[in-house]
């Protein structure tokens, strides 16, 4: 193993995961393989959700549950290799896994249960068999993420009625794509507007991309959902004041790094969830039994000070369906 893939597969607060791993194995205690497509910065939150889960089952990490975490940071193509290993760590659940990492985890195995968290629907993407029943050795919960990317077009278009030219930013390489590609279309259809699609999946990719959006004269960005992106809310959140570009994404840490706004469902519930059913399932539950759980809540952050930074003024009607603001 690489030097940097040892390094990066560690979680925040698991720097002794591995050797914790192995010794908690030798005295009996089950092993939790952490696999996810995107990077451990940005995941603490997420993360402290998911361990509150455990302990809500019984299961604290360290004590009487190891974790090993597994981090592509947003490389789709290192995951298929990450999921092998776990596999033959013969971890006892494979968990945290998004969009990309729950395609490789059920490649991977069809014995060692799966718990995935999801932005999409799991029956469209062939996960499981349905969402009451999965069958199968996969289940988790499904939220709102890639669904709501049309709302994401259309608060911008209600903030900026004057504006009819939106980009989209999007990673062409996202197992989620062409889905997203093809509800944004139509919901820039709906609403009247131009909609310029630029994809980006390295670093240089993005820099080249909001440069475009500016030659284009897009007069509001909306960011998809996708690992890649993750990791970089706060070099996203610079650039959109760097252009003075109105932007949406779905984390709330691009709102909080400078970001005019953020709208998703609540992942921090939904990871709580997720580690509530490895708890369930390291108690003897098997995933083909538990419904895909389905996280309803949605969250918009505004930030006023970057609005103010932009000339913008929210209409109160927005401002008042908002779950925090930041001033």
């Amino acid at each position: 193993m690489k030097r940097r893939d040892f390094i990066t597969l560690l979680g925040g607060g698991a720097a002794a995961a591995w050797p914790l791993a192995a010794h908690a194995q030798q005295r009996g205690m089950p092993v939790v393989g952490f696999l996810n497509g995107a990077s451990s910065a940005g995941y603490a939150r997420y993360l402290a959700a998911f361990r509150a889960g455990l302990r809500e089952t019984g299961f604290i990490e360290g004590q009487s549950v190891a974790v090993e975490y597994r981090w592509a940071d947003g490389e789709y193509d290192r995951l298929p290799a990450l999921a092998a290993e776990l596999v033959r760590r013969q971890v006892a659940v494979i968990s945290g896994a998004n969009s990309g990492a729950a395609q490789a985890a059920k490649a991977a195995t069809t014995t060692i249960p799966i718990v995935f968290s999801l932005g999409s629907d799991p029956v469209s993407l062939g996960l499981v068999a349905s969402l009451s029943r999965p069958g199968g050795n996969l289940t988790g919960v499904a939220n709102l993420t890639i669904e709501v990317a049309p709302k994401r077009l259309e608060l911008l278009r209600e903030l900026l009625p004057a504006v009819t030219t939106f980009g989209v930013l999007l990673n062409p390489a996202g197992p989620n794509a062409e889905m997203e590609t093809r509800d944004l279309q139509a919901a820039a259809g709906t609403l009247g507007v131009q909609l310029h699609i630029l994809h980006a999946s390295t670093e240089p990719d993005i820099d080249t991309a909001f440069a475009m959006l500016a030659q284009l004269r897009a007069g509001g960005l909306v960011i998809s959902p996708d690992v890649f992106f993750n990791s970089r809310t706060e070099k996203l959140a610079a650039l959109a004041l760097h252009y003075a570009l109105p932007a949406v994404y779905q984390f709330p840490e691009f709102a909080e790094a400078g970001g005019l706004m953020s709208y998703s469902g609540t992942l921090r519930d939904s990871y709580r969830l997720v580690g509530v059913y490895t708890g369930r399932i390291l108690k003897g539950e098997s995933p083909a039994n538990l419904p895909v759980q389905q996280a309803t809540k949605v969250e918009l952050i505004i930030n006023l000070k970057t609005a103010k930074s932009l000339g913008i003024t929210f209409p109160l009607t927005l401002l008042g369906r908002a779950d925090e603001v930041i001033e």
